[in-house]
């Protein structure tokens, strides 16, 4: 009696190495932004003293870094290996990550448009925590930075919120030549000026300048996003 082996159907070829190639790009790019974060805290000293992970009062934007990477070294290599392969678990593996993450997007979403006024709250909250820890942490000092020159504002509300930080703040105690000023980011660029001037923002909450806000700006962002759907 001859015995029958069962053949399953063959993959493409060109979606198989398709599939391996992209994820390949993805897992080195995980790797790559893994390596950003890691040195990014060697460099401050994280490493040699974890515990002052939490000595930040505000948000660390080198996770932003090393939560991304791992996502994507994960995907990456679950879709490399189990594409070359052929493995249905990591291939199962990676299309149900790639669900959830799906999910929770939308998810976010639709809480996002239901309870629009809480996530405004907290949204303002988390700007104004930042304000406090600025001078803390250089790479969020250059976050604020680049998010209040790109969305041309100062501070959640206004300007007169940089009175959170003990070196902006208006009071008679604060000896910083920084008193009752913004960052420099908060000032109106000179589009002949090759050279930022750093110092633009002293004295400057003693003079009416700034208009919109952070939190208002993103806000508004977010109320566009909602009238598209």
């Amino acid at each position: 009696m001859s015995g029958k082996h069962y053949k399953g159907p063959e993959v493409s070829c060109c979606i198989k190495y398709f599939i391996f190639g992209f994820n390949v790009i993805f897992w080195f790019l995980g790797i790559t932004f893994l390596g950003i974060g890691l040195w990014a805290w060697n460099e401050k000293g994280v490493l040699s003293n974890i515990s002052s992970i939490t000595d930040l009062g505000g948000f660390d934007p080198v996770w932003l870094f090393l939560v991304v990477g791992g996502v994507m070294f994960i995907l990456g290599f679950a879709g490399c290996i189990g594409a070359l392969r052929e493995n249905t678990f990591l291939l199962k593996f990676f299309s149900v990550f790639l669900g959830i993450i799906f999910f929770l997007e939308l998810t976010a979403g639709v809480l996002a448009f239901v309870f629009k006024d809480w996530i405004k709250d907290q949204l303002y909250f988390f700007i104004n925590n930042n304000i406090r820890a600025y001078r803390d942490d250089i790479d969020l000092q250059n976050l604020i930075d680049f998010t209040q020159e790109y969305w041309q504002c100062c501070g959640a509300f206004g300007a007169d919120d940089w009175n959170l930080n003990i070196y902006f703040n208006c009071t008679d105690s604060n000896a910083s030549r920084e008193r009752c000023g913004v960052p420099f980011s908060c000032c109106t660029k000179d589009p002949a000026e090759d050279v930022i001037n750093t110092q633009c923002g002293y004295d400057a909450r003693q003079k009416p300048i700034f208009g919109i806000c952070l939190a208002q700006n993103l806000v508004s962002d977010i109320e566009a996003v909602r009238a598209s759907w």
